[in-house]
């Protein structure tokens, strides 16, 4: 047999390289903007209260077309009008078969109230994920300058670098420094924002609510 030279181990460093004055210059900028409402024509119709929340996916309402967003949970699964903020489906025992997205490959879970016998793509801990941006130029994004608290930044300029002060192009829309951030995402029809965290759902949409 023959025998090699043992390689000598690769010596790694115990510290991480030092960030740039160019990106310290940005984290300090995305610490110092403190969380402000959603500009027009956003307005927040929910901050549900979700315990051991899952995931969240989107679907349309069969007959008006409105968003809905359902929810999945260690207590079942949900379903909210994305227009008014209010739960319309409640299932607390679902099939154990695929109560959860990770159950089948595309990370869906069965649809319940007017979306009965669809399927809903869910996002969250399993994998997946949401729009992050719209056609009428919104963009959102999440950020970590402190991590592991995430930040979710709403903007009309495109997204980071976000040239302009905060508050005219961009927004602090949500801090997640209570609980751990699910997904953060766009519907596909760009009328609705959605921002799960393990223990609650917010809600935002650009559309006018009927009487």
């Amino acid at each position: 047999m023959r025998w090699t030279k043992k390689a000598a181990p690769v010596e790694q460093s115990d510290r991480e390289p030092e960030l740039s004055a160019y990106q310290r210059a940005m984290r300090n900028r995305l610490l110092a903007a403190p969380a402000v409402p959603a500009p027009e024509p956003w307005r927040r119709v929910a901050f549900e209260p979700v315990g051991g929340l899952l995931g969240i996916g989107f679907a349309s309402h069969p007959d008006s077309g409105r968003d809905l967003v359902m929810v999945v949970s260690h207590d079942g699964h949900g379903l909210f009008d994305a227009v008014t903020g209010e739960k319309i489906a409640r299932d607390r025992d679902p099939d154990p078969v695929d109560s959860t997205p990770d159950a089948v490959a595309d990370l869906s879970c069965p649809g319940l109230g007017p979306v009965a016998g669809s399927r809903v793509r869910i996002a969250g801990l399993f994998g997946g994920g949401l729009h992050t941006t719209t056609e009428d130029g919104w963009t959102l994004e999440v950020v970590a300058p402190a991590w592991p608290n995430e930040r979710v930044l709403l903007s009309g300029d495109g997204g980071l670098p976000h040239p302009g002060p905060h508050g005219e192009r961009w927004w602090h829309i949500f801090h997640s420094n209570h609980s751990e951030l699910r997904a953060a995402g766009f519907s596909p029809s760009g009328r609705t924002i959605a921002v799960a965290t393990s223990s609650d759902l917010s809600l935002w949409t650009t559309e006018v609510r009927s009487h």
